[in-house]
């Protein structure tokens, strides 16, 4: 299992150095045109009439490390946001991404599956390639994220079974089109400061559970060592009325929180072992650890787990 790194790529530092160079060079032109500015040229700006023009969205840049086989993706910092082991592309490398998959301990295969946030695709190649009964989509504002899981960590092309597309998840989410049909979520949505969710209100989370067939569950990517996850939580139990549990913080951090739509759960332990021991043959995936994860954290140590 790859450790969650943070570490800075060349070409991250190259982009820290030419965003400082560059901001300097700003602020020396600013200072020139402030002192040879009259008051009557001030005057007549301050007069001129505002333009509402469309702003474009701007991205931290795409960079890439590699170390020990394992291709990791950054967005021009230190910090981690994907990661492909070259010898087994399809795997998922990261502990705590596997644990968005933890959604397959109750549910079976859904018709939909939806990432919001593509990062290095892990979630969807996995999906496209063992979850074959289900249409697989991606749901990514930045292009470049998108050409780099082409390029970079072997996404595969659009086809019957995968759609990905460049959009903003908060209008995904708050699409009527898309409301009651889709199975599962996995909300991964960070940019490059890589401390906490860009999109983390209660109207965001309820627009998602909206987003769920009656009986779906929503995974999301939170940061258990950061403020941000205590207003996650609490935004996610009000959205999903309390039905919404975290898994135990694994690598530099990461906690995996499970949100349940749809009618209370009653299940026995027993047969969730029976389904991990299921998931781990057939998809390699560490199932059982996941439930002694859900145990530890929700404190359900009797003969079923209730949610």
């Amino acid at each position: 299992m790859t450790k969650l790194i943070k570490r800075a790529s060349a070409e991250a530092r190259a982009f820290r150095h030419d965003r400082d160079d560059a901001a300097q060079a700003s602020r020396q032109k600013l200072h020139r045109k402030n002192r040879h500015a009259t008051s009557d040229t001030d005057d007549y700006l301050d007069a001129a009439p505002q333009i509402d023009a469309p702003r474009k969205p701007r991205f931290a840049p795409v960079t890439f490390s590699e170390e020990g086989g394992v291709r990791y993706l950054h967005f021009g910092t230190e910090w981690v946001q994907g990661a492909m082991r070259l010898r087994k592309p399809d795997h998922i490398e990261l502990e705590y991404a596997q644990q968005m998959m933890a959604w397959l301990l109750f549910l079976e295969t859904p018709k939909r599956i939806v990432q919001l946030g593509l990062g290095s695709a892990s979630l969807t190649k996995f999906a496209h390639r063992y979850l074959k009964r289900a249409k697989v989509e991606a749901v990514e504002l930045n292009p470049a994220v998108v050409i780099a899981a082409r390029t970079m960590f072997e996404l595969p092309a659009d086809n019957a079974r995968l759609s990905v597309r460049e959009a903003d998840a908060w209008d995904f989410v708050n699409d009527r089109a898309n409301h009651g049909t889709i199975g599962v979520m996995q909300i991964d949505v960070y940019d490059a400061t890589a401390r906490g969710p860009v999109l983390d209100s209660v109207a965001f989370y309820r627009a998602v559970r909206a987003c769920l067939t009656h009986a779906g569950i929503a995974t999301v990517n939170l940061f258990g060592d950061h403020p941000s996850f205590v207003r996650n939580m609490k935004r996610l139990n009000e959205a999903f009325d309390g039905r919404v549990v975290a898994l135990p913080e694994v690598h530099e951090g990461n906690r995996i929180a499970i949100a349940f739509s749809g009618p209370s759960l009653h299940v026995s332990f027993a047969m969730l072992q029976q389904r991990a021991k299921l998931i781990e043959k057939s998809l390699g995936l560490p199932a059982r650890e996941w439930l002694k994860g859900l145990q530890a954290s929700t404190g359900q140590n009797g003969t079923a787990f209730t949610i």
